[in-house]
């Protein structure tokens, strides 16, 4: 088993991150641009992966009263992972993604997790930033 683990600290309250994270219409907005999630009956979802170019079928479950999504591989243990917002002083909110690859043939290697974590992370705070900024957009 491998796992990786990153870090972003962002200016909004952590219900504006999780809101933004957790929105399932939205999350292509943030996820690397590699995974394409469309929703089935919630928890399950179904994972395009650009990479291999394969359709895995998934859960999401969204915990809202911890801050807290989950996810991971419905059929094969292949992967799974979490985020977790968690609030700072001066409104800010600091937002961890964990993940776990159970099967190396899911890993794509540690300098590629943590370019797409990091730039999901990225992602996600240009997301919050539009939304807290302009909140009828």
């Amino acid at each position: 088993m491998t796992e990786y683990e990153r870090s972003r600290t962002m200016p909004a309250q952590p219900e504006h991150v999780f809101d933004q994270a957790a929105n399932v219409g939205r999350l292509d907005s943030w996820l690397p641009e590699a995974l394409h999630v469309e929703a089935e009956e919630l928890p399950a979802v179904t994972v395009h992966e650009d990479r291999t170019d394969e359709d895995v079928s998934a859960v999401l479950r969204a915990r809202r009263e911890q801050m807290r999504l989950e996810w991971g591989t419905r059929d094969q243990g292949g992967y799974a992972g979490w985020l977790q917002v968690a609030g700072l002083d001066g409104g800010a909110s600091e937002v961890t993604v964990h993940l776990s690859f159970f099967d190396a043939g899911h890993d794509p290697g540690e300098r590629a997790v943590a370019d797409a974590l990091d730039t999901s992370l990225r992602r996600l705070e240009e997301q919050v930033r539009l939304r807290v900024e302009h909140p009828a957009g």
